[in-house]
């Protein structure tokens, strides 16, 4: 079964203010392990020291798209070396470079060729998606656009409520791609609050915890865990619809609830 780590994303002012206090605060609650975000505001060595005495794992970092760039890239190579994370993880790219199917074919081409030069590090990178990926774009999704065109070790790292918004059967995501769905974001989503078309954030859609929304949990995790090759299980809290450290520890509680 995946361990659970917590993106830090969820409680990213916490941990701006007090990086030793959140990091230490995410452990108490029982998670596995974290995965950062952004660019470092910490060093590598750090960020290790903290997670070592913690005894958390570092499940991954969505970096900037910048920083993996060819002018940034050894430097950003060496600061995860440094931490001891194989994930690299592109979170997302600015709308200015997806405007057209050929953008999301382009964006396949580099993520081939940065998991190429990642692969010589004992490294891997990764797309994480948002909700604009699986709305219908010339002809097909950008989602099946970019994960088609890239090569099998490129990590899906799946969105579950994000991918909802944008109208995909999140199930359907995961058994298409089998083995790609390395580390999963398990974002609570509530269809019922969502009408189809409006897509803007924040949404009330995202303002339930996990156990509380309408996500079909039992049927994604049986998807991670048989077909998707599942390595970690990410849970992302964004709403303010709770003080995200108390959100975070809810969602923890529902999913260890459920057997996880």
């Amino acid at each position: 079964m995946p361990p659970i780590a917590l993106q830090l994303y969820s409680v990213r002012h916490e941990f701006a203010a007090d990086m030793p206090g959140t990091l230490a605060a995410v452990a108490q609650m029982g998670y596995n392990g974290v995965e950062f975000a952004g660019p470092p505001q910490h060093t590598a060595a750090a960020l290790k020291a903290e997670l070592a005495q913690l005894g958390l794992a570092c499940a991954g970092w969505h970096v900037p798209l910048n920083l993996v760039q060819d002018d940034a890239l050894d430097d950003t190579i060496a600061f995860h070396h440094a931490l001891g994370n194989d994930k690299l993880i592109i979170p997302g790219i600015p709308e200015e470079l997806r405007q057209t199917r050929d953008d999301w074919l382009k964006l396949a081409e580099f993520t081939n060729r940065l998991a190429a030069r990642l692969a010589a590090e004992g490294m891997r990178t990764g797309y994480h998606n948002h909700f604009h990926e699986f709305l219908p774009f010339d002809g097909e999704t950008p989602w099946d656009t970019f994960f088609g065109n890239t090569d099998p070790s490129v990590i899906m790292q799946f969105d579950t409520g994000n991918a909802i918004f944008g109208g995909a059967d999140a199930v359907d995501v995961i058994r298409s791609y089998p083995g790609r769905a390395v580390t999963v974001h398990l974002k609570p989503f509530t269809k019922r609050l969502h009408d189809g078309a409006d897509h803007n954030y924040p949404h009330a859609a995202f303002d339930p915890i996990i156990g509380e929304d309408d996500t079909d949990w039992p049927a994604v995790f049986e998807a991670c865990e048989t077909v998707g090759g599942t390595e970690w299980y990410i849970v992302e809290y964004e709403s303010d619809a709770y003080p995200p450290l108390e959100a975070v520890e809810r969602c923890l509680g529902a999913l260890l609830g459920m057997g996880k």
